[in-house]
């Protein structure tokens, strides 16, 4: 029955997730943004929501134990950036395998691509740091997350700026899918989309909540460390299914908005995700902290090396699975 419940409220998570995403579209296309801007910072922060809502309801909501919440939310936080530089990106080179062959070229917006990719190894560097400050010095970790914190908005702040020469050269944002709420009768129009971002919030909260709950039990039952559970399970439950999105894109051409999707969701999630943490948690350094850690800047850095040279091919990014399958020996070959 536990798993059942489990598996319910991932589905609640996902249909909120789409709803919210699917809202997002269409206010880009309102805002006549360009695909950078959609797919780095709509798409990816609206398809990492459920993901981000799992660790900050842990961490900031009531549970049943502060050391198990601390838990879940801590591999929650790692664990998303962790699968989004490796299986999210070689599950999406996968799927174009066929079309271009291993030796294609996958060709995202440059100045874009390693912008995130930059922004996301410098907050990491800071989430390093932190393990080595202990929790009783408040004020140095208050500011190590509240810089963690400003590194996304300063973020947002360039792709936004650079959105306008991107629209001029033909890289408009154009919803894939109609406003769902248009289906029950509404209007498109910028007030039904905020209507249905708050009512893609709301379920979301709904689903996360008992999603937070479930997995402790489960933990519990086959005897697996909480944050090791919430490492491997709760980022590819909740995160993963909704990288689709990328496949979709980049398997139509959009390289851009599908390397964005993934690559921008790893900005929101490696900055103020583990501003949280460090500021809220026993931040501190642990085995399985530091090696969430480092593979994820391997690969990372693997990455943004191949897009920098302009030689981003698809067998690059199906290499990245090796890095996680690497961390599982690490984790259950002890």
């Amino acid at each position: 029955m536990i798993y059942l419940n489990l598996l319910l409220m991932l589905i609640v998570i996902l249909v909120a997730a789409e709803i919210f995403t699917n809202a997002l579209e269409h206010l880009g296309q309102k805002l006549n943004i360009s695909e950078g801007v959609t797919g780095s910072i709509f798409a990816a922060v609206g398809t990492a929501m459920p993901e981000a809502s799992i660790p900050l309801i842990a961490i900031l909501g009531t549970h049943s134990s502060i050391d198990s919440s601390h838990e879940i939310g801590i591999g929650a936080i790692l664990g998303a950036p962790l699968m989004l530089s490796t299986i999210a990106m070689a599950i999406m080179a996968l799927s174009v395998v066929k079309k271009r062959g291993v030796n294609g070229m996958i060709i995202p917006e440059k100045t874009g691509a390693v912008r995130d990719l930059n922004y996301f190894l410098i907050a990491y560097l800071i989430a390093i740091t932190a393990l080595f400050i202990p929790h009783s010095n408040e004020p140095i970790r208050f500011l190590l997350g509240f810089g963690m914190a400003s590194i996304y908005f300063i973020y947002i702040l360039q792709t936004v700026k650079a959105s306008s020469s991107l629209v001029k050269d033909g890289h408009q944002t154009k919803a894939e899918h109609p406003l769902m709420l248009t289906r029950l009768g509404f209007v498109n129009n910028v007030f039904i989309i905020i209507v249905q971002v708050i009512l893609g919030l709301l379920i979301l909260f709904f689903g996360a909540k008992g999603f937070i709950k479930y997995i402790d039990e489960v933990a519990a039952l086959i005897g697996i460390p909480v944050i090791i559970l919430s490492i491997l399970i709760i980022p590819i439950a909740t995160e993963l299914p909704e990288k689709v999105n990328s496949v979709l894109w980049i398997r139509r051409g959009k390289d851009t908005m599908a390397f964005g999707n993934i690559s921008g969701a790893m900005v929101f999630q490696g900055t103020l995700l583990p501003a949280i943490g460090i500021i809220l948690t026993p931040w501190e350094s642990r085995p399985e902290i530091w090696t969430v850690l480092l593979v994820t800047i391997i690969s990372t850095v693997w990455i943004r090396k191949k897009v920098t040279d302009e030689s981003l091919q698809v067998w690059h990014l199906i290499l990245c699975i090796i890095p996680y399958l690497i961390y599982l020996i690490i984790v259950f070959g002890k």
